[in-house]
C-alpha cells in the first residue's frame, strides 16, 4: 500500500532544493556515453564516478548514480544497433534485429524504436516498483536455486528461436555455447576446459567473448565493403525518421508491457537480471508474433521487446536492493557502496524508517526516464553519424576501442586475447551459417544452469521429490510449457491456414 504521507514528504524534499535535480542530465549523459563505449559496462561507469558522490548529500548522490544507471541502460543499444556490438550484456538481443535494420538503412528508425522502448520500460518498471516494492521483496526472498534453474532453462529455450534456418545448426551452436559457459571451476570444485590457463579458472570472460562473437566477426566480414549502409541516400541522419521510430514503438503497447513485466520480475532476482530478461522477452515476442519468420531480419518488434525488458530490469534490481539490501547485480552493488559511504544501510529497516527518501528516489527515476527521451534523442542523432564513416576508418577504430575495452574489463591481456579468439570463432560461424546468437545465449546461461543445478542437487540430496516442495519452480516450469504449447498451436494454425490458402489458389488457377 502507498504511504500518502511519505509521498507528500518525498515531493516536498524534491521540490525544496534544486541540488537534487542538477545531477540528472550530467548523469544521463555520462551513462549514455559510457554505455555506448564497447566494453565499458554500467558497473564500470558508476564505479568511476562513485568517489565524487562522497562530497554530495545522500539523496543527490543516489540520484546522480541512478541517472548514470538509466543512461547506460539505453546507451548500450546504440552500438548494438549501429555496429552489432552489445555495449552491455543486456543489449545482446537488441543486436538481433537492430543491426539488420541499420544495414538496411533504417538506423534512424531503429534507434528511435530502441529509445522509446527504453523510456517506457524504465518508466513502467518504476511505476510497478512504487506499488509492488514490498511484495517483490517477499517473492525474491523465496527464490532458491531450483527457481533460478527454471528461469535459466526458460532462457535456454531461446535456442529454438535463434536457430535460424537450420534447427540442428542452432542446437549445435547452443550446446557449444553452454560448454563454453561451463569452462573453469564450478561450485563443486571441479575444473574443466582450462587447458592449464590460470585466468580461465573463473570462466571465459563474457563481455570480451561476446564482443568478439557479435562485433569483431561481423566487421571482418565487412572488410571489402565501403560503408555500413551501401545506399548513399539511406546514410542520411534524419531526426524525422528517429521520431518516426519513437512513434512506431508506441504502436506495440502489448510488447512493451510484456517486456517490462518480464524485466521487473527477472531483474529483481540477484545474479540474473537484464542479461537474461532481454533474451526471454525477445523469444516470447517472436513466438507470439504472426510474422515470426521476419525476426532476425530487421523486425522492429524484436528491438522493442529487448529494450523494454533490459531497461525495466533496472526497477526490479532496485526493488531488491532497497527492500532487502541485496544487490541484484554490479550496478546495484555500487549503489549499496554509495549507501555505505553515507553511513546508511539498505534493506527493510531503511524502507521502514525512510519511506520519504525511498519515494523520492523512485520519483527522481520517473524524471530520469522522461528526460532520457529528450537527452537520448540528441544523443542518437549525433551517434547516427557513424553510418557515414567509411569502413576503412571505422573497422580499425572499433577494433582498437574494443581491444582497450576488453583490457579494461579484465585488467589483463586475457580480455584482448579472448576478443581475438572469439572473433575468429564468430567469423567461422558466420562463414558456415551457424547462428552466433545461440552461442552467446549458451555462454551467458551455461554457468548459471550448472551452478543452480548443483546447488539444487546438494540441497535435495538427490531426492527428485524436492521439486514438489517448491511451488514457485513448478509454476515457472508450467508457464514455460504453456508458452511452448501456445506457440506450437499458433505455428500449426498458421501453417494450416497457409496450406488452405495455397490449395484454394491452385483450385482457382486450374
Amino acid at each position: 500500500m502507498l504511504d500518502l504521507t511519505a509521498i507528500g514528504d518525498a515531493l516536498s524534499i524534491l521540490s525544496s532544493s534544486y541540488i537534487a535535480w542538477i545531477y540528472l542530465i550530467p548523469g544521463l549523459l555520462i551513462g549514455l556515453f559510457f554505455g555506448a563505449m564497447p566494453g565499458i559496462s554500467i558497473t564500470m561507469a558508476m564505479a568511476i564516478f562513485l568517489p565524487l558522490t562522497l562530497y554530495m548529500d545522500f539523496l543527490p548522490a543516489i540520484i546522480f548514480l541512478t541517472s548514470i544507471y538509466t543512461g547506460a541502460g539505453f546507451g548500450g543499444s546504440v552500438p548494438a544497433v549501429l555496429m552489432n556490438i552489445p555495449g552491455t550484456s543486456s543489449a545482446v538481443a537488441t543486436t538481433f534485429d537492430g543491426y539488420p535494420m541499420a544495414r538496411q538503412g533504417r538506423h534512424n528508425q531503429a534507434l528511435g524504436v530502441a529509445l522509446a522502448s527504453s523510456v517506457v520500460g524504465t518508466l513502467s518498471s518504476y511505476i510497478l516498483l512504487l506499488f509492488l516494492i514490498a511484495p517483490v521483496a517477499a517473492v525474491v526472498l523465496k527464490m532458491g536455486p531450483l527457481e533460478m534453474f527454471a528461469i535459466a532453462t526458460w532462457g535456454m529455450l531461446l535456442l529454438g528461436a535463434l536457430a535460424g534456418t537450420s534447427l540442428w545448426r542452432g542446437l549445435l551452436a547452443g550446446v557449444f555455447g553452454v560448454l563454453l559457459g561451463t569452462v573453469g571451476m564450478n561450485t563443486a570444485g571441479f575444473v574443466r576446459g582450462t587447458m592449464g590457463v590460470p585466468w580461465l579458472l573463473d570462466g571465459i570472460p563474457t563481455i570480451p567473448a561476446m564482443m568478439g562473437l557479435l562485433a569483431a566477426s561481423q566487421l571482418l566480414n565487412l572488410i571489402n565493403t565501403h560503408y555500413l549502409i551501401e545506399d548513399e541516400a539511406d546514410r542520411k541522419i534524419s531526426f524525422t525518421r528517429i521520431i518516426e521510430g519513437v512513434k512506431l514503438a508506441f504502436q506495440y503497447p502489448t510488447i512493451i508491457f510484456r517486456g517490462a513485466t518480464i524485466g521487473v520480475i527477472i531483474g529483481a532476482i540477484p545474479g540474473v537480471g537484464s542479461s537474461i530478461s532481454n533474451l526471454i522477452s525477445y523469444a516470447e515476442t517472436k513466438r507470439n508474433a504472426p510474422d515470426s519468420d521476419s525476426f532476425g531480419q530487421g523486425n522492429p518488434k524484436g528491438v522493442i521487446a529487448a529494450e523494454a525488458a533490459n531497461s525495466s530490469s533496472e526497477g526490479g534490481a532496485m526493488a531488491t536492493m532497497l527492500a532487502l539490501g541485496i544487490p541484484g547485480g554490479g550496478a546495484t552493488a555500487i549503489l549499496l557502496a554509495a549507501f555505505a559511504m553515507h553511513n546508511i544501510v539498505g534493506g527493510p529497516s531503511f524502507i521502514g524508517n525512510n519511506k520519504d527518501i525511498v519515494y523520492a528516489i523512485i520519483f527522481s527515476n520517473f524524471a530520469q526516464a522522461i528526460l532520457l527521451l529528450f537527452v537520448g534523442l540528441a544523443f542518437v542523432y549525433a551517434a547516427s553519424a557513424v553510418v557515414r564513416v567509411p569502413l576503412r576508418f571505422l573497422i580499425p577504430s572499433v577494433l582498437v576501442v574494443s581491444t582497450f575495452g576488453s583490457y579494461a574489463i579484465e585488467g589483463s591481456l586475457s580480455g584482448p586475447i579472448t576478443l581475438v579468439i572469439f572473433s575468429v570463432i564468430g567469423w567461422a560461424m558466420v562463414r558456415y551459417h551457424y547462428p552466433v546468437a545461440a552461442v552467446v545465449v549458451g555462454l551467458l546461461l551455461g554457468s548459471l544452469l550448472e551452478q543452480n543445478l548443483i546447488r539444487t542437487w546438494q540441497i535435495s540430496r538427490g531426492d527428485l521429490s524436492y521439486a514438489l516442495e517448491r511451488p514457485g519452480a513448478l509454476l515457472i516450469f508450467a508457464l514455460m510449457l504453456l508458452s511452448i504449447g501456445i506457440t506450437s498451436f499458433s505455428v500449426w494454425r498458421r501453417r494450416r491456414r497457409a496450406a488452405a490458402e495455397a490449395l484454394t489458389s491452385e483450385e482457382i488457377g486450374s
